[in-house]
């Protein structure tokens, strides 16, 4: 199993950058194919980013292409998701989730496909 723990949010002007992290405990989150998904207040889940075991695939919603960038450390156990030029369309409640997979080339975008998920981290775009 995996435990996430989701940091980095907060509270962003228009424009600006934002990096949250997924901390994971446990098995390393190479072990698994990862994705974000925002959840705004009223509004379902939704997919933004996922990467495929090891970090060699990667996609996006068409949404957020160019501004959104998912990656890892695994030395640090960690993934992130690099956000860039922030609208406040993007705030949300961001949750890191976790998919156990033997496929090395899959990336996963239905949250139902995801096993283990983390609390979240809030972002708030306001000026």
């Amino acid at each position: 199993q995996v435990q996430l723990a989701e940091s980095g949010g907060g509270l962003v002007q228009p424009g600006g950058p934002l990096r949250p992290s997924c901390a994971a405990s446990g098995r390393p989150p190479s072990s698994y194919a990862m994705g974000w998904f925002p959840q705004a207040s009223g509004r379902e889940r939704a997919f933004v980013a996922a990467m495929s075991l090891y970090g060699s695939n990667k996609y996006y919603a068409d949404s957020v292409k160019g501004r959104f960038i998912i990656s890892r450390d695994n030395a640090k156990n960690t993934v992130y998701l690099q956000i860039a030029s922030l609208k406040p369309e993007d705030s949300a409640v961001y949750y890191c989730a976790a998919h156990e997979t033997p496929y090395y080339g899959n990336y996963y975008y239905r949250s139902t496909d995801y096993d283990y998920w983390g609390q979240g981290t809030q972002v708030t775009v306001s000026s």
